[in-house]
This record gives C-alpha cells, structure tokens and sequence, in this order.
C-alpha cells in the first residue's frame, strides 16, 4: 500500500497532457473553461525507470504520481469537464472534481501538485497545507508578488511541508552531484557565479548560493513586452551576504561556478550537459584542462519525476529542502524584482530584502 495519496490541481500540461498529447502553442485568449486540447492519447505508456537519468521517463505530475512506488494518484481537480473525463479515462478514477478547494477539503490528499496559471496558486498552496498536505510541487512560475511567495514559503514551512516551486532543470539529480564536487573542492575556493540571468521561473544559480542575498546593481532592463513579460531582461550583479559574488551576463551558459583551481558549468552551446576543468597540478603553464564528468550527468528529459523526488526525499528526512524549494525560487524572484527597480533607478544599488512586498512581475500570457 502507498504511504502518500497525491492529487493535482489542473490538468494543462504539466498537470497530465504532456504525457498524453504533443504540445500546442497557439496564443488563445478564451474562457478557461473552454480553452483548446489536442487530441490525447490515453493510452500513451511509458518505460518507468529506477535509476536516475534513463530516458523515455513521464514529465507530467499525474504521471509522477502514478509512477512512485510511494505514492498513489487519488484525485484532480481542473474547471474544464473535457480534461477531468481524460483523467477519469486514463487512471480509472471517479475522484474528479471541478472546484479545488471542495477537492483538498473532501479528499485530504499528502501530496499536492499545483499545476495551475499562477494567478491563485498561492492560495492554493497554502489551503493545500490548511488541509492537511506534507508535500507541494507548483509549476512555475511560483507567483506574481513577493507577497504571494512570502505567504506559500512561510506557511509550508510552518507547517514542516515541503514546498518545490518548478519541475526545472534544477531538480535533475547532476546538480546535487555538481553541489557535491564543489563542496568537495574540486575547483578550490569559489571565486564567482554567473548565469544569462536572473530568471525566477527557470533558474540555477540560486542553488548554488549558501548565503542570502545582500544586494544587486542592474542595467538594461526594458518595458513590458506585447507576450505579457515584465521579466528582467537586462544585466546585473548580485552580492550575498558571505560576499559570494554572481554575474548575470547575456552569452552566459545557464551556470558557471568559477573557482581557484577550476570551474564548472552548465549548459554551454544549448546543449544541456555539465562540464568540468581543472588546473592541472604541475604544469609548466596552469591552465584549466577538461576533465571527464563524473556520472550522474544530466540527461533529458526531467519534469515532474524529479520534483515529486525531492519532496519524497524531505518526507524521508534525507533532504533539508527540495533542491528547487520555495524558499530558493522566492529569493530568486526578489533578486529579479531588485534588478528591475535598480535598472529603473539607473543602475543604482538595491539592497535586499525588499521592503514592498506588493512587488511582483507579469508573465507570459500562458502563465
């Protein structure tokens, strides 16, 4: 028998139709509860895997759910019927309800996947927990406001439930690997981080920040775009408390971990795989050589899988936190709100934390 009943909130495509449909993109601006679905294989199966990193893994939280040997998908809740007959016909489940919060308070489940448009999913996240859930996974990104994930990262952690805000990259078991080797010192004393940018819905530096951040400098930020996105789109420097210092550089790969004796990073050239160089001891001429990776290396895909991982490790008590916890993705929006009001300011200093927190940012439409 499952030690944990999972359940979702909204059945788009993190919720389930990844693992059912091919991706649309077409922008629609329609009632919710009428928007498109493509046709959807119900059928669709997959080789469930054991060992982290084989392919042909789900990505979707429905899927996760069914897949761990832990836990047991009992219930969904979504507005449009058309999904939950999908969800119905596929798991053989009559708990499908149109109302979430009728959903929590009649099923109770442990673990809750709240794969809904962000508007809401704070409020969801925490009556998830008033209802009695352990563990959260949210899609991205993990809200509007700093208020809004101040509430979702304060209220799980009241509560001792544990909170992943993302199925992103950040959640695929190389960076624990690569966290590791650094603390490890295998390329001696940090020196500095750097990323493309602040990126709060897909980001990979904040994990590898052990100190809180005390303050960034942006420039060249720009007004919102006709998609919908306030995101930052310029450059910065982010200073944290332990003086470790990160550089958000367009050209960048998504991380780089600089360091006395070596680097390493992540994802250089669009292709996602870690790389690791080293200062060769002895040599006439110190330069960093490339060295083979060390297994576990990333590889595609990663989803839901991962987080749903994470939190089962946390309810195990062999993880502190998820490796993209609430508490790490809510800093990380803060720094890209700080970046923006810097770049607004003309690139003058910003301390953190934010003393406003009505501060936020809007999404693409499909968020």
């Amino acid at each position: 028998m499952a030690k944990y009943r999972g359940a979702v909130i909204g059945l788009g495509w993190m919720g389930m139709l990844y693992d059912l449909a091919a991706r649309l993109d077409d922008r629609f601006e329609i009632e919710d509860t009428d928007r498109p679905t493509p046709a959807l294989d119900v059928h669709r199966r997959f080789h469930h895997f054991e060992h982290p990193g084989e392919s042909g893994i789900p990505t979707s939280y429905c899927e996760a759910l069914v897949d761990h040997p832990d836990t047991e998908l009992v219930a969904a809740a979504d507005r449009d019927v058309k999904r939950l007959d999908v969800f119905k016909a596929r798991y053989g489940l009559d708990a499908a309800y149109t109302d979430a919060a009728e959903m929590l308070n009649t099923e109770k489940p442990d673990i809750v996947a709240v794969a809904t448009n962000t508007q809401g999913r704070a409020d969801l996240t925490c009556l998830a927990v008033a209802c009695g859930a352990k563990g959260i996974m949210t899609e991205k990104p993990m809200a509007h406001t700093l208020d809004e994930a101040d509430r979702m990262v304060s209220t799980c952690a009241a509560a001792g439930a544990a909170l992943n805000c993302g199925s992103i990259t950040t959640t695929d078991p190389s960076f624990a690997h690569a966290k590791q080797m650094i603390r490890e010192g295998a390329i001696g004393k940090v020196t500095s981080i750097e990323a493309p940018g602040a990126g709060a819905q897909h980001q990979n530096w904040m994990y590898f920040l052990d100190s809180d951040p005390a303050w960034v400098c942006g420039i060249g930020d720009g007004p919102r775009r006709d998609s919908g996105s306030s995101e930052f789109i310029g450059q910065g420097i982010l200073v944290t408390g332990d003086g470790t210092v990160v550089h958000f550089r367009r050209g960048s790969p998504q991380v780089r971990i600089s360091g006395e004796q070596g680097e390493i990073l992540f994802n250089r050239g669009g292709l996602y795989q870690w790389e690791l160089w080293q200062v060769v001891a002895g040599a006439a001429k110190p330069a960093p050589v490339r060295m083979p990776w060390p297994d576990p290396q990333f590889l595609a895909p990663y989803g839901g899988v991962y987080a749903l991982k994470d939190v089962m490790d946390c309810l195990a008590g062999e993880l502190d936190e998820p490796k993209n916890s609430g508490r790490r993705v809510a800093a990380a929006l803060e720094v890209e709100i700080a970046l923006k009001e810097s770049s607004r300011q003309g690139g003058t200093q910003v301390a953190l934390p934010l003393e406003d927190r009505s501060l936020g940012m809007h999404y693409d439409w499909f968020r």
